[in-house]
């Protein structure tokens, strides 16, 4: 098989490639950009590549960062949308990653980052794939435990709107919410409002 029938076979089986892709499967990094120049891989962004036919989907973004800071959740604004629980409209990538991480330097798609370590980091993650790509994105009930967290960050009134919405729709159960707020330490903050809307 050719280095380029490679590459080709390698941006199918994972939809978004990187440089580091490519010589991890032996093959030199310069073989991207001559098949971008052949219109045989689609540039993204910088350092990503797919394939021309790839389907172009409202979460694109979210594989691009994902790809970029592997290490990264998605969260808060981002995640509400994701899981369609909110009515904003996220204009930047919310992503966590661990505190004492180094600040990714990413100059597009704009993200919005916050820090926390430990259970507060780690609980709730969910892998979803989006264009091929694995992207670590938090539960309904950690994303709303997280609104209230940060609730100076995204405001007091998304968290409520997320904590009914994710509630009239049944993506969150009781039990969910009530373990989320725990490993956040917002179960004081949170629980009028549980109380509110059972």
């Amino acid at each position: 098989m050719s280095r380029q029938h490679q590459i080709l076979e390698l941006a199918r089986k994972k939809g978004i490639i990187r440089a580091v892709d490519v010589e991890t499967a032996g093959i030199s990094r310069n073989y991207l950009y001559r098949m971008y120049k052949k219109g045989l891989l689609e540039k993204i962004a910088v350092g990503l590549y797919t394939l021309p036919e790839a389907p172009v989907t409202a979460n694109l973004s979210l594989a691009e960062v994902s790809k970029r800071l592997p290490h990264a959740v998605v969260c808060l604004i981002s995640a509400l949308s994701y899981h369609e629980i909110t009515t904003q409209i996220p204009y930047e990538i919310w992503l966590t990653i661990p505190r004492g991480s180094w600040r990714p330097d990413v100059g597009y798609p704009p993200v919005n980052l916050t820090y926390v370590s430990g259970p507060a980091y780690s609980f709730g993650i969910q892998e979803h794939i989006i264009n091929g790509v694995a992207v670590k994105i938090y539960n309904p009930a950690k994303t709303v435990a997280d609104c209230f967290k940060f609730r100076n960050k995204v405001g007091l009134d998304v968290a409520i709107e997320a904590l009914r919405e994710a509630w009239r729709s049944n993506k969150v159960t009781m039990d969910e919410l009530v373990e989320a707020a725990a490993i956040d330490r917002v179960s004081k903050i949170i629980c009028p409002y549980l109380e509110a809307i059972v």
